[in-house]
């Protein structure tokens, strides 16, 4: 399976649970369920895994522990927080140059609409070119400094906006 797809389908799960249950419950809660579900979805996953690693010649057993690890190579972060902190993406950057893995997930389930709190984090990784997914890359005539990144929603994780709001959008059409 390709980083891309396992990453669609946490994004997926993780959607479908904030759906489903709504913002605001513990970080445990949306952890514990989120790795069960992916579980269900067939994929590896383990919780809260003790990560260790040298440095200069030193052992350090007990550096941090992973809230979840995905097919051994993507770190999922879980966090039930109204706003992440500037400094929890820099956090997940920094997991993934200790374990030499490539992609991570921050996963706020305290924003307003998931789609808020997903943050894709990257170390040194080049999606492949048939990849869905663009993230910090240029848009056709633009230039890369001058544009801004862009996250591509996959269709089926779209949101249709509610009912009443579709209505009064039918109503202002067709008063004009």
């Amino acid at each position: 399976m390709e980083l891309d797809d396992i990453t669609g389908e946490i994004v997926d799960a993780a959607y479908h649970l904030h759906r489903d249950r709504g913002p605001g419950l513990l970080e445990s809660f949306y952890e514990a369920v989120l790795a069960c579900e992916l579980r269900r979805r067939g994929l590896r996953v383990d919780r809260q895994k003790l990560i260790r690693f040298s440095y200069n010649g030193i052992e350090v057993g007990d550096a941090f522990r992973a809230d979840l690890i995905v097919e051994e190579s993507v770190i999922v972060e879980v966090k039930s927080v109204e706003r992440t902190a500037p400094v929890h993406p820099k956090q997940l950057l920094t997991y993934l140059r200790l374990t030499n893995m490539r992609v991570g997930l921050l996963l706020n389930f305290g924003a307003e609409v998931m789609k808020e709190g997903i943050r894709r984090v990257v170390n040194e990784y080049e999606p492949p070119a048939s990849s869905p997914l663009r993230v910090n890359a240029p848009e056709k005539g633009r230039s890369p400094s001058g544009s801004s990144p862009r996250l591509r929603v996959p269709p089926r994780l779209r949101v249709k906006p509610p009912a009443h709001r579709r209505l009064h959008v039918k109503l202002r059409r067709n008063d004009a």
